[in-house]
């Protein structure tokens, strides 16, 4: 009868030889890999959610700039309206391009907005996502063999 001295050696990670693997071992294996992966997979979602938070905020930034710049463009009109009533034509026609210019401004920044909240939308991990529906679909392969 002949009896081990030290631990058994521990094959290195990917390359498990199973033929000598005791069922226990094997179990042991799948709990780490299973433990890892979600480890891995949640660190990715954590990722990928940081990055969308991200561009929604600046999306929601370009938004509210967006609303400023709106607002100057009523100012801008009401002294056009103002400035028409009390004088001739140089005065208000001057507001009055203020205004279009602010407003094109506003537009710019809202379209730009729009842009990045699309991107940053849904906040689903969508890359998490897949890799964790990818690991379930190899789990299942291997488990019907």
């Amino acid at each position: 009868m002949a009896t081990q001295t030290g631990p058994a050696p521990t094959p290195s990670p990917g390359r498990f030889n199973t033929a000598d693997a005791s069922t226990a071992e094997l179990v042991t294996r799948l709990a780490d890999q299973v433990t890892t992966l979600v480890r891995d997979e949640l660190k990715l979602a954590q990722l990928e959610l940081t990055q969308k938070g991200k561009k929604a905020g600046i999306g929601a930034g370009m938004f509210g700039g967006a609303g400023v710049v709106a607002l100057y463009g009523v100012g801008a009109l009401v002294t056009a309206a103002i400035a028409a009533l009390a004088l001739a034509l140089p005065v208000w026609a001057s507001a009055l391009i203020v205004a279009v210019v602010l407003f094109a401004v506003a537009g710019v920044l809202a379209l730009t907005g729009k842009k990045e909240l699309q991107q940053a939308t849904p906040p689903v991990p969508e890359e998490a996502v897949g890799g964790v529906k990818q690991d379930i679909n190899t789990v299942k392969e291997r488990a019907h063999r």
